[in-house]
């Protein structure tokens, strides 16, 4: 869903590296780079740190387009989802004062959600709880730019029901975090904006760390933009519906230093750390497990509105990697891809953003409904103006790129479509898989 504060894991480690040399020229990052921003591919901060301290940082777009007002390096961004890994801390912290049980039933807080009395803090962390994930609900658009009482939104999670037996398996749901966000604030009687700046913002001098309200380019912060032909300036999603879920807005520099310093053991002990890092099904608690070759980092991936985050730590390295979009018209894993190649002494290829050419005839050939027996998803393709657009059941419309002869591509989600206009049919690739639509 589009707006909703949603994390997706990139598994960036798709390409193998033999070796690395270690010798950091940042030239080649930096034409990578200058072609994103030429062909209006990305607006928005990387930074790349080894022992916590910035060793390659760059600002690209705009925080306010309408104005002209350029970003920079200190150009505040929601960061989504990897508002997961401070809730996260939180939740440990509160542990480890003892006002808080990982073991501890989410009925002590909330009987009336489905299996409350099955449900532990732990499974809340680690996304096994079986409780629906209410941003994927078709009417999450109708309200999340509306403020939401407490009440109103665990109203909305028990009609959600519960999608699985707590502990049964892993699956991603934003629901899990909003409730953890409320039992924070009651078991610290404080707000959860006033909790993240006492235990996490002060003490590591984040000072572009903090919940977010209305976006004020004026006080560094950054609108978020879409692509469709120009950049066009998204909605804002209030702040009581993500909560501890996805309600932060944060720097490169600042999520640099939280992540170090939360693994160099300054905000949880490192047996707290453990609890984090152990990955069951794909999820730890609060955080996730990201491979490069025979690397691997931790950290959390983020996405609200127009905006799109990660935030990766490679601890035997002890190397960050952070990106944050206000504007996303490529494909994040390639941009990581490129920062960390260019870190670890590997040649970067860049990208060719040469189009093909086409007629209202060529494009007419593409339009129509299209099904398919293997997923139970519908495209449809019309043609607006000299681009052929997508519009999935029940996702946003998009314009593909066309690259070759019936060939268009979507690279900010690494979707290619084959057509075959002779067969009546088109092949969507994506993600190592095939599927086959029919021409309706």
């Amino acid at each position: 869903m589009k707006s909703a504060f949603i994390s997706t894991i990139l598994f960036f480690g798709l390409a193998f590296h033999p070796s690395f040399s270690q010798v950091q020229n940042f030239t080649r990052l930096n034409q990578f780079l200058d072609s994103l921003e030429i062909h209006d591919k990305f607006m928005g901060t990387v930074l790349l740190a080894s022992e916590g301290k910035p060793v390659f940082q760059r600002a690209i777009g705009y925080a306010d387009l309408d104005k002209g007002l350029k970003a920079n390096i200190e150009t505040h961004y929601r960061i989504g989802s990897i508002s997961k890994m401070f809730t996260a801390v939180l939740v440990l912290q509160a542990v480890e004062d003892g006002i808080l049980s990982l073991d501890q039933k989410l009925a002590d807080f909330y009987p009336q959600i489905p299996h409350a009395e099955k449900i532990t803090m732990s499974m809340l962390l680690q996304h096994r709880t079986g409780i629906h994930n209410f941003t994927n609900n078709a009417d999450y658009l109708s309200y999340h730019t509306k403020p939401l009482s407490e009440a109103e939104l665990v109203e909305i999670i028990v009609a959600g029901g519960s999608d699985f037996e707590p502990d049964a398996k892993g699956d991603y749901s934003n629901s899990n975090f909003v409730l953890l966000t409320f039992i924070l604030e009651k078991i610290n009687e404080m707000p959860f904006s006033q909790l993240l700046k006492t235990q996490i913002s002060n003490p590591l001098n984040l000072k572009s760390t903090y919940v977010f309200t209305g976006i004020d380019p004026s006080k560094g912060e950054g609108y978020s933009y879409n692509f469709d032909g120009k950049w066009m300036r998204d909605v804002e999603t209030d702040p009581s519906i993500p909560l501890g879920a996805g309600a932060i807005t944060s720097d490169v520099n600042d999520l640099n230093s939280f992540i170090y310093a939360l693994f160099e053991g300054k905000l949880i002990s490192q047996e707290s750390l453990k609890l984090m890092m152990e990955i069951k099904e794909n999820f730890g608690r609060g955080m996730f497990s990201f491979p490069y070759s025979e690397k691997r980092s931790y950290g959390h991936t983020g996405g609200i509105d127009g905006f799109r985050s990660f935030l990766g730590y490679f601890p035997e390295e002890k190397v960050t990697v952070t990106v944050l979009s206000n504007g996303l018209n490529y494909n994040n894993n390639d941009i990581l891809i490129a920062l960390l190649d260019s870190y670890f002494g590997k040649d970067i290829v860049l990208p060719s953003f040469q189009q093909v050419s086409l007629t209202t005839e060529d494009l007419e050939r593409y339009v129509g409904d299209y099904a398919s027996d293997q997923i139970p998803l519908k495209l449809t393709f019309v043609r607006e103006g000299n681009k052929l657009v997508a519009k999935p059941t029940g996702q946003p419309a998009t314009a593909l790129e066309a690259t070759k002869e019936h060939t268009f591509e979507f690279k900010p989600v690494n979707a290619v479509f084959l057509f075959d206009p002779e067969k009546k049919q088109v092949t969507l690739k994506q993600g190592g898989q095939s599927f086959v639509f029919k021409r309706q």
